[in-house]
């Protein structure tokens, strides 16, 4: 059963939708119990860093959510912002992140970047894989994602590195620390690649 968490932030319908195509069991959760009986759980995020912080802590599942993938080591995959506030902190905001990664989120430095319009990085864009692992199974590098942001992921440990995309320098595009993954992208709006990569996550 994959648990989709709904806490006010993020497109929650596009990925019920595919994986009621998959015809892979999954639930939105509204509340900390639905929380704490999840067995793999995807966390959303759409918006600014603070916003999405805020919306989380007020939504009441904030401590579910760290007792489940903290001590319960209940696998986790943070979307977009949803990966973003895995860190410590971050460049758009003030407020502190979730902190369950060594890392912070970083503003694209626009002196490196030829392409205009130079921020959001928006559209589709390739990947490198940095480390094997099974949510990776049967993804096509050159087929890539679709990415929608300003600001990017920088682990402290690189072994937290999962695959790398490239926009004026090579960024952390995707992550994984023990039971804890992320992804800057949408696979929900990445077709082939974002339905198998959904699909691995469930499969793990």
């Amino acid at each position: 059963m994959i648990t989709i968490v709904d806490y006010g932030s993020g497109n929650i319908e596009a990925f019920v939708n595919i994986y009621k195509r998959l015809n892979i069991p999954c639930e939105v959760a509204t509340k900390p119990e639905q929380i704490l009986k999840a067995k793999k759980l995807i966390l959303p995020g759409v918006g600014s860093f603070d916003e999405t912080m805020r919306i989380l802590r007020d939504s009441g599942m904030l401590n579910a959510l760290n007792k489940q993938v903290l001590e319960n080591k209940t696998p986790v995959i943070g979307i977009c912002v949803g990966m973003q506030i895995l860190s410590k902190k971050s460049d758009e905001g003030e407020l502190d992140g979730l902190g369950w990664i060594d890392a912070e989120v970083k503003k694209f430095n626009i002196n490196k970047l030829k392409e205009k319009p130079h921020l959001p990085h928006m559209g589709w864009n390739t990947f490198q894989s940095e480390k094997d692992n099974p949510i990776l199974a049967n993804l096509v590098p050159e087929k890539g994602f679709y990415f929608l942001h300003t600001y990017y992921f920088s682990c402290n440990n690189p072994k937290d590195v999962l695959t790398s995309t490239v926009y004026g320098e090579r960024y952390t595009s995707a992550i994984n620390h023990n039971n804890i993954f992320g992804v800057q992208f949408h696979p929900e709006k990445s077709h082939s690649n974002g339905v198998q990569l959904l699909k691995n996550f469930a499969n793990l």
